[in-house]
C-alpha cells in the first residue's frame, strides 16, 4: 500500500479524551460526553470520513496507533471518566470501529504508549490491539513498542515515546536527535535507515525535514485526540498553548514519499467581564 494514516494519544476513558456521544458503563450507568468531548468527536469524524479520504486520493490505506489508547489510572488522577479498565477499553474499541469498518482500511498496527496511561509493558493495549485485529509481531503479540514499516519504497520506524519541552523555540530539537540518532545507529551496523521517523506522545505536531540520497529524511510528532488535562496546566508549554488534535498521513507518491498532517486546535473562551 502507498497510504499510512497515523494517530496516537486517544486517552480513551479521560474525561478530555476521545469519546462517543455516549457510553453504557459497567456498573449500568450511562455517560454522555461534554461539549468539548463533542467537539473532539466532530473532529474526528471529520477526519475519518473528510480528510482520510482526500489525502489518500481514496486508495486503500494501514492505519498506525502510536500509543497511549486509553488514560487508565495514573498519577493520583480523579479526571477519568472510570476507573473501570474495561470501561475504557470498551470506548477505544468504540472509537476505533469507527475507522477500522472502513474498507479501505486493510491493516491496522498497535504501538504501546506510556506504562502510566496503558499498564506495564503495554499490557492494557495488547488487549485492545488482540480485539480489534491488529496485525501481531515476530512474537504473536498484538501491540509492539516499534514498527518498522515500508509504505511504497519509503521505510519509516515508528514509536510513541520522544523528549519534551517547555518552550516552542525547541519543539524541533529532539525530532532532530531522533534522525541524528537513528541514522548513526543504522550507519554504525550497516542497516538501511529509516526515511521516516513518527513519535507521539507531546500531543504536539511538529516536523523537521533534511535533504538525503533518497530525497528528504523526516521526522514528525503526531497529535493528539486529548484535550488540555488538569496536568498540562502545570507545564510552561503546556498552559500556554491550546491542544492540538489531528492525526497524519505517509504516502508514496508518483515520484517521491511525503507526509501531509491534519490539525485542529479548540479556540479559547470568551474572555469574561470585569
Amino acid at each position: 500500500m502507498n497510504n499510512c494514516i497515523v494517530i496516537s494519544d486517544t486517552h480513551c476513558g479521560c474525561q478530555f479524551g476521545l469519546c462517543p456521544p455516549q457510553i453504557n458503563l459497567d456498573g449500568g450507568g450511562v455517560y454522555k460526553h461534554s461539549k468539548y468531548q463533542a467537539w473532539v468527536w466532530n473532529r474526528w469524524l471529520e477526519f475519518i470520513h473528510q480528510w482520510v479520504p482526500k489525502v489518500t486520493r481514496g486508495e486503500d490505506y494501514c492505519l498506525v496507533l502510536n500509543g497511549d489508547a486509553l488514560d487508565g489510572v495514573h498519577h493520583k488522577s480523579n479526571h477519568q471518566i472510570t476507573h473501570n479498565l474495561s470501561d475504557q477499553k470498551k470506548i477505544v474499541k468504540m472509537c476505533l470501529s469507527e475507522i477500522l469498518k472502513d474498507p479501505k482500511c486493510k491493516k491496522y498496527y498497535h504501538i504501546r504508549g506510556t506504562e502510566a496511561h496503558v499498564g506495564p509493558s503495554g499490557q492494557d493495549e495488547e488487549d485492545v490491539a488482540k480485539d480489534l485485529g491488529a496485525i501481531p509481531d515476530s512474537n504473536g503479540n498484538f501491540s509492539r513498542f516499534e514498527l518498522w514499516l515500508r509504505v511504497g519504497k519509503c521505510l519509516c520506524q515508528i514509536t510513541h515515546h520522544i523528549g519534551t519541552t517547555g518552550s516552542m523555540a525547541y519543539e524541533s530539537s529532539a525530532p532532530m536527535r531522533e534522525l541524528e540518532n537513528l541514522f548513526a545507529a543504522s550507519a554504525q551496523w550497516g542497516e538501511r535507515r529509516p526515511d521516516i521517523i513518527v513519535r507521539s506522545h507531546r500531543h504536539r505536531h511538529v516536523e523537521v525535514r533534511i535533504p538525503t540520497d533518497r530525497h528528504y529524511g523526516y521526522c514528525f510528532t503526531t497529535s493528539g485526540w486529548q484535550l488540555k488535562s488538569p496536568f498540562v496546566y502545570k507545564i510552561p508549554g503546556g498552559r500556554h498553548s491550546p491542544p492540538m488534535i489531528g492525526g497524519s498521513l505517509i504516502r508514496q507518491g508518483d515520484e517521491e514519499f511525503y507526509t501531509r498532517h491534519c490539525t485542529w486546535t479548540l479556540k479559547r473562551d470568551k474572555p469574561e467581564v470585569a
